[in-house]
């Protein structure tokens, strides 16, 4: 017995001086094979024990306390095929594995060339649009916000109820964001998910190196030849969305032993009709980049790309339209000559040209480009003088119009309606034509509302290691901007002029233009509106980046100055004191800060906090109240403020992975505008009207849940959820301007907003899923999908006062009741309408194969399998703008002015076919 706990004491011993015996450190660099990127965030794990860490900003590990022996280090990075390298532990000894190089998986390869870089809802109203989400998400390794782009996105989920405007888009460092609006064009670079494959995604307010960013998180697309692999590649898709077709094709040589790299790439995209009726798409992409590596410290890269596209819009409908013609109606087409002819065309042609200088030494980088745009956006309408409204859908043609009293129901008339509608219900070319051949002069024409814009761009980024922990990044822009807009005739319809003269006015206010009046317009020419704008915008930005080993946090400040001008080139009659000439010239100074930390209790276990206070100048959609024909400036013009924040757990293991995530945040001093033509103001006044509300409030509060669990090898669960609250916090004040109405009198007074929902997005979305993937290159993943909490866009202007005062001030008298209209009889009419819960199933799938060192494969996406029929958004017309006419138009069984909609697509695809060698 004494011999055998000798011998046990021994083994004891032997086995804790082992385990006691440890190498110093593990340490190395891992980078994308690809682009040769430091890739943050990659998990170097050794095989079979608890420990491991993951690689900082520069990409770069050092992980302590690893056994002596024989060990595997694995490094894995999502979207990228894992490492293992074996290894010999050496006691009191440091292994450097230096540098190790990831490939992209197969995988990877083939779902980054399925997204389309372009917008893919045809809507009339480009406020109300999905905003690109997919496009601003799609690097994105978050599962969270993989469900926003790919499942939530057909519904028009806003992450956060944020807006696109407030997601900085850059390519190699240029903002593409609009002065006009704040929101990227994506259509400018669409067509070429090849070219723009390599970018930088970083969430809300994490830091980025390119710019100080915003709210929604910043994507920098780089385009600098050398960093994109060496490949030819060819593509064909085939879908039932806003095109139908598309091919591909893509050259790259990477950096030669002359030391250039040369980029080509080009697309053609085309429908004859997509997804909804009359909407056609015909659309061209090409890119070209360049680059001349001068020495080890110096590179010039050039890149020039351009995506001519013409599409149709579709109409939003009243629930009557849609229930007549059913949901791929749209009112903008009719058929001439045979053809389906669209009298809304989006037509965008703005080629840019960037020339970039690199500069690396050691641990500094500089990197300088200057970049051109030019080009136009034009937006083809309809016009009329003098003559019946062309809309198949206007409210006279539709069988309401006939039920609309009480005492007066013509069912004959309603039936007659109803079946013209029925067999016609488009617009009527031939008889645009026939009228104005008849007067001679166009009572109709085409015309769009021309944007030709020259814009100038300078942007130079520096990023510094000052010292193993510590990364200064900092930078500088400047964009100067000429923006010519004006009404272009496209055609006159088979008439000999057109007379340019204001519909709604009266007299001399009739003249677009004082200084040629009664001029006769015809193709080509301008008219209705001319006018300039000039703008510039400065600004710098710093940050400083902190890494320890349980403490990261970072501090960035960012300031901007702003200037706008508008120069009016026709002398409008309404406004013949302010419209010609240039404007007051507006300035705005803007600071912003955001912090935040990450603190790693363990390597699964982490916290982060990150806040911000941003100030935003007004756009030039916002700071002229209505700059098509004066120079008036939006009362109580400010900057908007917003106060954000966030906290989010991360867990992290080898299987499981999962973040939660709460924030808030406040915006303060919005502007909104809009136009519309509107009954009923000032007690039976009507008007076409541009409404402004100012100094509004708007607080968006939520959670975000996410997490992937690695069942097998093969399976794995997925999980995404958002749980918001979007509303307005306050009551702002309301703007009214048109021809009726003087400077003094177009105060409207308090818009009773507070506690409305904000709409345009589901403020709740779920998603569960699994993803399998087989070892012999085949995958597929399920999802099922919940969204709810979306809500009709209301109208500011019925919720003031004058919708239940009469001209002389006095409450209306309700008809039913006999006395003044109560406060709850208000609210009740003017409840905000909530859409439907939509559930929608999505499958995605493909398979690769290998064959001989090139790649060929294919991917299919099934969205809405079950074909849900739901809507995406809607707005209530502001038509009836009193009480008495809201409440009789609200009584009928089939509202005359009821709220228009959009509803989301029917079961559609993706198809992707495409070889790489």
């Amino acid at each position: 017995m004494k011999i055998i706990v000798l011998t046990a004491v021994v083994w004891l011993c032997c086995a804790i001086n082992a385990s006691s015996q440890t190498v110093t450190s593990l340490k190395g660099k891992v980078v994308d094979a690809t682009s040769e990127k430091n890739l943050k965030g990659a998990i170097i794990k050794i095989k079979n024990t608890s420990i491991f860490g993951e690689t900082n900003l520069n990409g770069e590990f050092n992980i302590e306390k690893i056994p002596i022996g024989s060990q595997i280090v694995q490094i894995t990075f999502e979207g990228f095929s894992s490492q293992k390298i074996p290894i010999t532990c050496i006691e009191n000894k440091t292994y450097d594995l230096g540098t190790v190089f990831l490939y992209p998986s197969i995988s990877e390869l083939q779902e980054t060339s399925i997204i389309s870089l372009s917008d893919d809802d045809l809507l009339d109203d480009g406020d109300r649009s999905s905003d690109y989400i997919a496009g601003l998400f799609q690097s994105s390794k978050d599962t969270y916000l993989k469900a926003a782009a790919f499942n939530f996105g057909q519904a028009w989920f806003k992450v956060r109820g944020y807006d696109s405007s407030y997601g900085t888009i850059s390519i190699n460092g240029i903002e593409m964001n609009k002065l006009y609006d704040g929101r990227p064009q994506w259509s400018d670079w669409g067509g070429l998910n090849d070219a723009f494959r390599n970018q930088d995604f970083t969430n809300g307010l994490a830091p980025s190196e390119i710019t100080f960013g915003g709210i929604l998180g910043t994507t920098n697309f780089s385009t600098r030849a050398s960093d994109y692999q060496k490949v030819s590649k060819v593509s064909l898709s085939a879908t039932n969305k806003s095109y139908t077709g598309r091919v591909m094709a893509t050259y790259a040589t990477g950096l030669n032993k002359n030391n250039w790299a040369f980029v080509i790439s080009g697309s053609r995209r085309i429908a004859n009709e997509g997804y909804l009726e009359g909407t056609s798409y015909n659309a061209w992409a090409g890119f070209l980049a360049v680059e001349k590596k001068l020495n080890n410290n110096h590179s010039l890269n050039l890149t020039a790309f351009v995506a001519p596209n013409r599409r149709g819009k579709s109409s939003p409908n009243t629930q009557e339209v849609y229930d007549l013609k059913g949901y791929k109606y749209n009112s903008y087409w009719g058929e001439q000559e045979g053809e389906k002819r669209n009298s809304r065309m989006k037509e965008i042609l703005e080629p840019v040209v960037m020339l970039s200088h690199f500069y690396t030494k050691e641990n500094t980088s500089l990197k300088t480009t200057v970049a051109y745009q030019f080009g136009h956006i034009g937006n083809s309408r309809l016009g009329y003088f003098n003559a019946p409204n062309p809309d198949p859908t206007y409210w006279k043609y539709l069988p309401s119009s006939y039920l609309r009293f009480d005492d007066n129901l013509d069912y004959a008339n309603a039936y007659l309606a109803e079946q013209e509608f029925l067999e016609n219900g488009q617009l009527n070319w031939s008889e645009l034509y026939e009228v104005n051949a008849n007067n001679g002069n166009s009572l109709y024409y085409l015309y769009e509302d021309r944007v030709d814009d020259t814009q100038i761009t300078f942007n130079s980024i520096y990023n510094s290691t000052l010292s193993k922990n510590i990364n200064l990044n900092a930078g500088v822009s400047f964009r100067n901007l000429t923006s010519e807009n004006y009404g272009n005739m496209l055609d006159l319809l088979g008439g000999n002029g057109f007379v340019d003269l204001d519909q709604y006015a009266e007299g001399n206010e009739q003249q677009n233009d004082l200084n040629n009046p009664n001029r006769v317009v015809g193709i080509n020419d301008k008219f209705q509106y001319n006018y300039n704008i000039k703008s510039s915008v400065a600004s710098a930005f710093a940050q400083l980046q902190f890494t320890k080993r349980k403490l990261d946090y970072f501090v960035g400040l960012n300031f901007k100055a702003t200037n706008y001008q508008r120069d009016g080139l026709y002398q409008n009659g309404t406004y013949s004191t302010n419209s010609f000439g240039k404007s007051e010239k507006l300035s705005f100074s803007d600071f912003s800060v955001k912090s935040g930390f990450t603190y790693k209790f363990t390597g699964r276990h982490l916290v982060t906090m990150n806040g911000a206070f941003i100030s935003n100048a007004p756009t030039i959609r916002t700071a002229f109240s209505n700059s098509r024909v004066n120079n008036n400036i939006t009362p109580d013009l400010t900057s908007e403020k917003i106060m954000t924040g966030d906290i989010s757990y991360i867990f992290r293991s080898s299987k499981f992975q999962s973040r939660i995530t709460a924030y808030y945040t406040k915006f303060n001093d919005a502007i909104e505008t809009s136009f519309f033509f509107a009954e009923g103001l000032l007690g039976d006044q009507a008007d076409f009207v541009n409404e402004i509300i100012t100094g509004v409030d708007k607080k968006n509060i939520g959670a975000e849940l996410s997490f992937e669990y690695q069942v097998t090898s093969s399976i794995k669960l997925l999980g995404a959820g958002g749980f918001g609250q979007f509303t307005y916090d306050n009551n702002p004040q309301l703007y009214l301007q048109s021809e009726s109405f003087t400077d003094e009198d177009s105060n409207f007074g308090t818009a009773y907003l507070k506690d409305y929902r904000i709409s345009g997005t589901p403020q709740r979305a779920y998603s569960l899923g699994f993803e399998y993937r087989d070892p012999n290159f085949w995958w597929f993943q399920a999802s099922t999908n919940f969204l709810s909490n979306n809500y009709l866009d209301i109208s500011p202007l019925l919720r003031t006062d004058n919708f239940y005062t009469d001209s002389d001030g006095v409450p209306f008298v309700d008809d039913e009741t006999g006395v003044e209209v109560t406060q709850e009889q208000v609210n009740s009419l003017l409840a905000q309408e909530k859409f439907d819960d939509a559930f929608l199933v999505n499958l995605v799938g493909g398979k690769s194969w290998l064959i001989n060192h090139n790649y060929a494969g294919f991917f299919l996406g099934i969205n809405n399998v079950l074909g849900e029929l739901f809507k995406t958004g809607g707005f209530e017309q502001s038509r009836n703008a009193n009480y008495p006419e809201l409440k009789q138009d609200k009584q009928l069984n089939k509202p005359i002015f009821g709220p228009k909609y959009w509803y989301g697509n029917n079961t559609s695809f993706y198809l992707n076919l495409y070889v790489r060698f």
